[in-house]
Order: C-alpha cells, then sequence, then structure tokens
C-alpha cells in the first residue's frame, strides 16, 4: 500500500505536513519499506488533514470519483482529521496489511456523500494525483488535449477555429464571475488586427472565502497550463501570463515547477511537440488588490503600473497588454478546457441549464457543517448544495441567508433556497455567481452588520478612479455604521438605496457597479432588521455590541461567581452562592460573562 498526505494549503495549515514528516522518518528508521506520496486539496476542508492509502497498483486513465485514478491504484481506504501522534500507527498499520487499528480516523459513511454527489471537471484531479509530477498528471490522459489539436495523438490536427467551436458547442461561460461565453471572447481576439496577441490566466482570487482558484492551482496545476495552450493556439498568443496572489505562495511554487517541468518536456516554449506552435508562460505575482480582478486595472497591473480599470471600450481583446491584443479568463475557466476537447463539447452541454451549461465549482463556508470545495452541475438548487452536500448550519442553528459572489454578490434568504444555480435565476435574486464564494449564515447573523462589512472590504478596495465608487462606498458604509451603532435615523434606509443607485449607475468597473447588492439585497429581503435597529435601537441578531444589553436571570443564577471573575470592567456584582447583577453603567458590552456562564443565566437583549 502507498500512503498519500494530502498537502493544500486547508491541510498544510491543519498540521498535514508535520504528520508526513512523522511517517517519512518512520519510513527512514529501518522499518517497512512504504511510499508515502503528496496530493493537493480534495476539497474536504472540513476533515483535514486527510491520508489516503491506495494498493499501489498503479495502471492508466482515470477511475471512479473520489477514489482515485489510475496512477494511484485503488483507494483502500480514507483517514481523516489524522494528527502528527497517528503517525506511527498508521505507519504501523499500512506496513502489516491490517488497518483495524486506524479504523476510528476511517471517513464515515456521511462524509463520503461530500464527494458522492458531485460531479469534478474543473477539479477532477485534485487530491488525486501528485500536484509536483509531470508524469503523475500525464497518467490521467494529462496533455492528450494538446497533443490531439496539434495532430501529434489520435486523428489529424484541428484548427484554431474548430477549436473555438468546440468550446462554443459546450456552452463553457466564464467561470470569474460575469459568465461571458467563453468562444466569443476566444474569436475576437482571434480575429482582431496584430502580430502579437497575449492570453492571460486571472488568479487574481480576491472575494473573501474564496478559494477555488487556489485549489486547483495548488493541485493540479499542469490542468491550467493546458488549458492555456490550448486556448493560447486558439487566439495565436505565442505568450502568456498568470495573475496570482501573492499571498498564495504554495500556489505559485508549484505552478513555477510545473511551468520548469513541462518547458523541459516540450510541453511548453518553442516547437511544442515537434509542431509549428510555440508558447512561453511566465506567472506574475500580484500585491492583493481586490481591484485587479477587473480585467483591465489586471492589465495595468501586468504592466507595471498601479491596477485601475480602463474604459472600454476598447476591450481587451483588440487593445489589451502592452495595447497589443489580449485574451483573460480565469483559472476555473481554463480547467475545464483540456476536458471538453477530449470529451467534446456536447458532453460538457449536456450537464447544466440552458443558459448555464456544464459545472461549477463553489467555495462552500461560514456557518455550514461540511466546509470546502464543491463542484456540481449548473441547474442543482441552493437547497441542493448546502444541505444536500454541506450538510445544512452547523451547531443545531437555523439557515438565515447565503451569501453569493463575494462582496459584488447579494445575501439569499431561506425563502428562496431553491432558486437553481443559474446564471439568470441567481441574477434575479439580486445576487450573482460570482466567482463561486457561498458564505453561508445563521440566525446569529445580524444581516445590516453583514452589509457593513462587505462594504467596509468594497470601500477600502476601491482604487479611487471614480467618484462614484470612491466616494458613495465611503458614504454607504458610515451610514450603515452609523445604523449598527444604534445612531441610525428616520430615512436611513432611503438614503442608502439613494447611494446604492448613483454607485451603479456611475461607477467606472465592475468593483463598483456591484458594490451596492450586499446592501440592496438585505434591504430587500430583511428590511425588519433594519428597521429594528433604526427605530427601535435592537439587533434582533444581538451581534451589533452597541445594541447589546446584559442580564443576569437571577432564577438560574447560582452565584458561582464566574461571570463576575471574567468581567474587565467589574460591572458584576454578588455574593458566593447569591444571584449576581449587571450594572448596565459600567458593562462595556464584551460579552466575557455569557462565555463564562455555564448556567445559561446570562441573557443578552
Amino acid at each position: 500500500m502507498r500512503i498519500v498526505v494530502g498537502e493544500g494549503s486547508c491541510g498544510i495549515a491543519a498540521g498535514a505536513r508535520k504528520v508526513r514528516t512523522a511517517l517519512e522518518d518512520l519510513s527512514k528508521s529501518g522499518g517497512a519499506p512504504v511510499e508515502i506520496g503528496v496530493t493537493g486539496c480534495i476539497g474536504m476542508c472540513y476533515l483535514e488533514p486527510i491520508i489516503d492509502l491506495y494498493d499501489g497498483e498503479r495502471g492508466t486513465g482515470n477511475g471512479e470519483q473520489g477514489t482515485g485514478n489510475g496512477e494511484q491504484g485503488k483507494l483502500i481506504a480514507r483517514l481523516v482529521r489524522v494528527q502528527e501522534k497517528d503517525a506511527a500507527r498508521i505507519y504501523n498499520a499500512v506496513a502489516s496489511g491490517d488497518l483495524a487499528g486506524v479504523k476510528d480516523l476511517a471517513i464515515s459513511d456521511e462524509d463520503k456523500e461530500f464527494l458522492a454527489k458531485q460531479t469534478r471537471i474543473a477539479l477532477r484531479h485534485c487530491g488525486v494525483i501528485n500536484p509536483e509530477s509531470l508524469d503523475s498528471y500525464r497518467a490521467t490522459d494529462g496533455y492528450k488535449a494538446i497533443a490531439k489539436i496539434l495532430g501529434k495523438g489520435e486523428g489529424t490536427a484541428m484548427t484554431p477555429e474548430q477549436v473555438i467551436e468546440e468550446i462554443k458547442v459546450s456552452g463553457l461561460a466564464g467561470r470569474g464571475g460575469a459568465g461571458f461565453p467563453t468562444w466569443f471572447k476566444w474569436n475576437a481576439a482571434r480575429n482582431a488586427k496584430g502580430d502579437e496577441k497575449y492570453l492571460i490566466c486571472n488568479a487574481d482570487e480576491g472575494d473573501p472565502g474564496a478559494f477555488m482558484d487556489r485549489a486547483v492551482i495548488e493541485g493540479d496545476p499542469h490542468s491550467l497550463i493546458e488549458g492555456m495552450l490550448i486556448a493560447a493556439y486558439a487566439i495565436g498568443a505565442r505568450k502568456a501570463f498568470v495573475y496570482v496572489r501573492a499571498e498564495y505562495p504554495l500556489a505559485i511554487v508549484r505552478l513555477e515547477k510545473a511551468i520548469q517541468d513541462a518547458t523541459a518536456a516540450n510541453l511548453l516554449g518553442a516547437n511544442i511537440l515537434g509542431s509549428d506552435f510555440s508558447c512561453e508562460l511566465r506567472i506574475k505575482a500580484g500585491a492583493g488588490a481586490f481591484v485587479c480582478g477587473e480585467e483591465t486595472a489586471l492589465i495595468e497591473s501586468l504592466e507595471g503600473s498601479r491596477g485601475m480599470p480602463r474604459l472600454k471600450p476598447p476591450f481587451p481583446a483588440e487593445k489589451g497588454f502592452t495595447d497589443k491584443p489580449s485574451n483573460i479568463n480565469n483559472v476555473e475557466t481554463f480547467a475545464n478546457v483540456a476536458w471538453i476537447i477530449l470529451n467534446g463539447g456536447a458532453a460538457f452541454a449536456a450537464m447544466g441549464t440552458e443558459g448555464s451549461k456544464g459545472t461549477k465549482v463553489f467555495a462552500l463556508t461560514g456557518k455550514i457543517r461540511r466546509g470546502g470545495l464543491v463542484e456540481v452541475p449548473m441547474g442543482l438548487t441552493l437547497r441542493d448544495v448546502i444541505f444536500g452536500i454541506g450538510g445544512g448550519v452547523r451547531d443545531g442553528r437555523k439557515f438565515k441567508a447565503v451569501q453569493m459572489g463575494g462582496p459584488s454578490g447579494g445575501c439569499i434568504p431561506e425563502s428562496l433556497l431553491d432558486t437553481p444555480i443559474d446564471y439568470k435565476a441567481l441574477g434575479a435574486t439580486g445576487a450573482i455567481m460570482g466567482s463561486g464564494g457561498m458564505v453561508v449564515m445563521d440566525d446569529r447573523t445580524c444581516m445590516v452588520n453583514m452589509a457593513r462589512f462587505f462594504l467596509d472590504f468594497t470601500a477600502k478596495e476601491s482604487c479611487g478612479k471614480c467618484v462614484h465608487c470612491r466616494i458613495g462606498t465611503k458614504r454607504l458604509h458610515e451610514t450603515l455604521v452609523r445604523i449598527t451603532e444604534g445612531k441610525g435615523r428616520e430615512g436611513d434606509v432611503e438614503l442608502l438605496e439613494e447611494l446604492c443607485k448613483g454607485i451603479k449607475d456611475g461607477a467606472l468597473c465592475g468593483l463598483g457597479q456591484t458594490a451596492p447588492n450586499p446592501v440592496l439585497t438585505t434591504i430587500r429581503y430583511f428590511r425588519d432588521e433594519y428597521d429594528a435597529h433604526i427605530r427601535e435601537k435592537r439587533c434582533p441578531a444581538h451581534e451589533c455590541a452597541a445594541l447589546r444589553t446584559y442580564a443576569i436571570d437571577a432564577g438560574k443564577c447560582k452565584g458561582c461567581t464566574a461571570c463576575a471573575r471574567k468581567c474587565p470592567a467589574k460591572a458584576i456584582t454578588g455574593a458566593v452562592k447569591q444571584p449576581h447583577t449587571i450594572d448596565s453603567e459600567k458593562c462595556i458590552k464584551c460579552g466575557a460573562c455569557a462565555a463564562a456562564c455555564k448556567f445559561d443565566a446570562v441573557t443578552v437583549g
């Protein structure tokens, strides 16, 4: 058997690298030889660190989803929440071939459903292959798609127009947020006049709670490279760039190695696979500005200037990087391309809805039981994903809303959970598909405060180029802060709506045009919470500290003094074994008393 340790960023943060080091030390100490490998994140971030045990009989081709592939062999067992102290018994169990001693670490049948209910295309290799091995990728049909279009496999070469037509048949739309038809952008760049053209991958994943692109680069960097090669061939580009956040160091390291390995194997660079097609690929580490997710701002940054959006038209397909025709897609979009070329556009189009084809990757975060990466066919409902795959809200709390599309998205209430995952259907709710962030909120979440949080983010991330965004988002944020501090007044909701309309109509780029969405959707679906804050000076969710009041229920208080000892303001008094009281004048509303009480005697109003 072989031991494969999941080492995406989530796994490493949970201790996976320490586990692997311990296993390698045991293997070197003279015991039975056990092969130890690494893989990326399989998507079950809530169960990390994860270790997979394979039979070691390598084959070729793809195996069952979530059960490994030909290169790794057959999956024998999946161990979850593994700690460094578990390394010795895992090693001994594998060395002896008897796994009885690690049964307590085995994944449960319920958690197996997390992967079983997915359809993985962009994530098809993540958590399965070794992301640092070119051979591992090639053993799963890797680089067969580029060989196919270059005529180096079976059949004759495909023309760029045939490649674009296949993408058109697939219905693949940009997965970065806008959902623009991929073939149309490729075709525009293909037909643009110019001897030199550029292909750019937008890996500047800036939405809070989103980590889809990072996981693909960390877990399957060659699929990104191959997808970009196919796109470069289609549009006629000889140079390509991956603009990736500097905050993704592991992704950058693995992508750099993949580029080096692919270049050495004549899969990148001059005369790829002996053909007339040449393309070189470089990495640009961005400084983390959210606005650089907008394609023209990204181009400005790529050129060495401050990341600020340009007026459009002209569009990048006509005048992009260094004023040459350029095409930009995001990581997830490129990760689908090789699969489409190998399996046919019709196979991709067979999944999804009439207006939204294929699958979509989502990052399930927030108050969710099973958080991580999910890839599902378009057309499933939000309920299917949040409750069917994610297991619903954790801690037994009640579902309240889900934020779709990051800071530019909107909050969708429980009454709309049966909305299908479709660009048009989600747009009708006031939210957007976005890049795929899905932040779940429970009944303890204040929706006014949630809108304040996202406007704080967008106001700070505004590049400042246009007045509507620079000043408008700041005024929105200031008004929301005032409301959450109990200083709201009549007319504030109408003021917010007026500001939102002005920003949407006047902002230069997508950041400003969509920044009002969290405000507008929370007003639309949770107007009662705004009214409670403004008129009653009350936060129904008890989240806004300025509007909270603490008291002690004399009938439940045992006089244990735990609350008094934890109170930093010395606002709690009372004799031992007698009911205590809180002086509201001294109380700083920190919540330490409620956290310390074991008898549920502290009430929050």
